[in-house]
């Protein structure tokens, strides 16, 4: 089968796209919840015969490079239900099951078979994030869920509809295991409508263009998209470059979990290997890739393809010049019954090696580390009638990394999610609080030459007794988003009850936080990096800074050696300032990153991380405990954000070497 002319091809690949972005307006419009009709957290695409996907939405939805989470092939889905006919919707949130094509239980998932004269032609999907489907906690996602059993209603891929009609047994299971199952139907019913609504347009695509020509493009598409993707890849410098990053804790412990990645670049083709990665962890962190090249692992690549060519479509073709080594039993890799509920906390993490590695090969392209959280606000609050109602107040994001010759952009962050904000007064309409602050956060952008992003803060009154709040992705509490160039790190996040009361309490990760009626939750997120020298910041851009909010008076002196006399700038100060401050270069990570660093370094956390993925799965947890129980011991018991001395390094690095030569 020959593929269609480049004119025909251009054509039926915007119409593939606007087939999807129709779905996806229909998804939206006739949704139930917030997290669909303001938030936008779903995606529609269509998929081929192969079950790969070849057409996806440019700007609505979870959409553009981010929102390639539909990456993942369809197939193991379309293969457990057996025969298809016309009507039948397959249903999945089974991020095992489906191999990675749902990560976590709240993502339901469908899939139609879109016929012509008797055969599959393609498939249409969609994704919502729904609000509950049972589990330990309201909403389904919590940080300290030890197994995936915990985290909800698992859904292997089974028949919705069958020839056009909804199973009611699958009906009546999927209400009986939500705390909302009226909100979580409107929006199932939203899915089924965007589905026939693509169905409609391919069939009117079909009448114009037959059968064998939208065949055919679909593998041209894809085709398509791998070589613009080829041509970006041969335009960075060959070579191996590593990076590593943490998670701050695994929010059962203290420990930090490690990622890790050395990027392979040769001929148009790249290698990703997470090897270095730590195992994965008893919480919810982790990653189902299902040692694929997932989009949760991949992201950062494909978005740099589109960087440096904004031609190339968004399909399953930019995955083709990409392999990936993800060690089975990894964080990015995890066995079953892994919890796997908030791995968007670990693939932005993902992101940001992906990041500081191919930073390496692009200094003057990569940005500095962005915020590197997306916290949605779940608010759990009773009802009058009984039960509860569970909403996301707003799903809070950071600012993005500086980058050379522009600053990060604040507030605002697309690197792993293009959710869009609630509006207050939908929010102040439909749930019990009273929104006090919802702006950003000055001086919490890494000062450079450009500025890191600022984070955000919200702040908010409770007026429900009873109510109970979660903040899922919670992180950068404690390391901080390095800068680049000598820019400096963004300020690290927080979360206050009743700040300057004699009730405060200042918390770190949340499992459920219990608030009455008058309490007061204050979220602040993490700024982003910056790029280059603080003191190279042009004293005009700086003061423009201070005219926005963005930093105030007292941090433009300190970070930037900008000095104001009535307001205005004093040249000669802010020359003296300037000329007697020290410089930094490189990668600048913060000082409780450092003092990490100091002990456990890159050579001796891949040493520990091999053996341990050696051991039996059911052991590695206990003894990677053990050794950091060991090795920390004699440290400050708020290491690292209280350095230890060179004795204590020195002592702690020996006890470390000597747990590597008892495996």
């Amino acid at each position: 089968m020959s593929p269609p002319d480049p004119v025909l091809l251009e054509i039926l690949g915007n119409k593939f796209a606007s087939v999807t972005e129709e779905m996806c307006l229909t998804l939206q419009r006739t949704g139930r919840t917030l997290y669909v009709k303001e938030t936008a957290d779903f995606a529609c695409a269509l998929a081929g015969a192969d079950g790969r996907f070849f057409a996806y939405p440019r700007s609505i939805g979870v959409s553009g490079f981010v929102g390639l989470e539909c990456l993942p092939t369809i197939e193991a889905a379309v293969a457990a239900c057996g025969a298809l006919e016309p009507g039948d919707v397959i249903l999945t949130n089974d991020p095992y099951r489906s191999t990675g094509l749902a990560t976590h239980l709240p993502d339901l998932h469908m899939i139609e078979p879109y016929f012509h004269e008797g055969e599959i032609v393609a498939y249409g999907w969609c994704f919502v994030h729904c609000s509950d489907v049972g589990g330990r906690v309201a909403s389904s996602i919590s940080p300290v869920n030890t197994e995936i059993f915990q985290e909800g209603l698992r859904i292997p891929p089974l028949k919705l509809m069958r020839r056009g009609e909804m199973s009611p047994e699958v009906r009546l299971f999927l209400d009986a295991n939500s705390r909302t199952p009226e909100a979580n139907m409107g929006d199932i019913r939203a899915m089924l409508a965007s589905l026939a609504t693509g169905r409609r347009r391919v069939a009117q695509m079909l009448g114009q263009h037959g059968q064998t020509e939208l065949v055919a493009a679909q593998e041209a598409l894809m085709a398509y998209a791998a070589g613009k993707a080829e041509a970006v890849l041969r335009r960075i410098p060959e070579g191996r470059y590593s990076f590593s990053d943490y998670l701050d804790d695994d929010a059962a412990t203290r420990l930090p979990v490690r990622l890790s990645v050395t990027v392979e670049i040769r001929d148009g083709r790249v290698h990703l290997d997470f090897t270095g990665t730590d195992p994965q962890v008893a919480t919810a962190m982790n990653i189902p890739s299902c040692g694929r090249p997932h989009a949760w692992l991949t992201l950062r690549m494909l978005a740099l393809v589109q960087t440096l060519d904004r031609s190339a479509p968004l399909n399953a073709g930019l995955l083709r010049p990409l392999s990936i080594t993800a060690p089975k039993g990894s964080l990015v890799n995890p066995e079953e019954p892994a919890a796997t509920g908030v791995r968007h906390a670990a693939a932005i993490r993902v992101n940001d090696i992906l990041n500081g590695a191919f930073g390496l090969a692009l200094p003057d392209v990569l940005p500095a580390a962005a915020s590197g959280t997306v916290i949605p606000i779940v608010m759990s609050e009773p009802r009058p009638s009984g039960g509860r109602m569970v909403q996301v107040i707003e799903p809070l994001i950071g600012g993005t990394g500086a980058r050379h010759g522009h600053d990060g952009v604040d507030g605002r962050d697309s690197g792993i999610s293009n959710l869009a904000n609630n509006p207050v007064e939908t929010v102040e309409a439909e749930l019990g609080v009273e929104v006090l602050r919802y702006g950003l956060r000055p001086d919490s952008g890494g000062a450079g030459q450009w500025r890191g992003g600022c984070g955000m803060v919200l702040s908010f009154r409770v007026l429900t007794d009873g109510t109970h709040i979660l903040g899922r992705g919670m992180e950068r509490l404690m390391f901080r988003p390095w800068g680049q160039a000598g820019g400096q790190p963004g300020l690290p996040g927080s979360l206050v009850v009743n700040e300057g009361c004699p009730r405060e309490r200042r918390l770190g990760k949340i499992d459920v936080l219990e608030v009455n009626a008058g309490d007061i939750v204050t979220f602040r997120t993490p700024g982003a990096g910056g790029w280059g020298g603080p003191m190279a910041r042009d004293p005009q851009a700086v003061l423009a800074d201070l005219a926005a909010g963005f930093v105030t008076p007292d941090h433009a002196r300190r970070a930037y050696g900008v000095v104001l006399c009535d307001g205005a700038l004093d040249n000669a100060a802010t020359e003296a300032l300037r000329r007697n401050a020290p410089a930094s270069h490189g990668t600048v990570f913060g000082p409780e990153r450092e003092a990490w660093d100091s002990i456990f370094g890159s050579a001796l956390m891949d040493r520990l991380n091999a053996a341990l993925l050696a051991l039996p799965l059911a052991r590695r947890q206990s003894r990677r405990r053990e050794i950091y129980d060991t090795v920390l011991a004699d440290l400050p018991s708020d290491f690292p954000r209280n350095p230890a001395s060179d004795t204590q390094c020195e002592t702690a690095i020996r006890r470390l070497e000597t747990c590597l030569s008892s495996f």
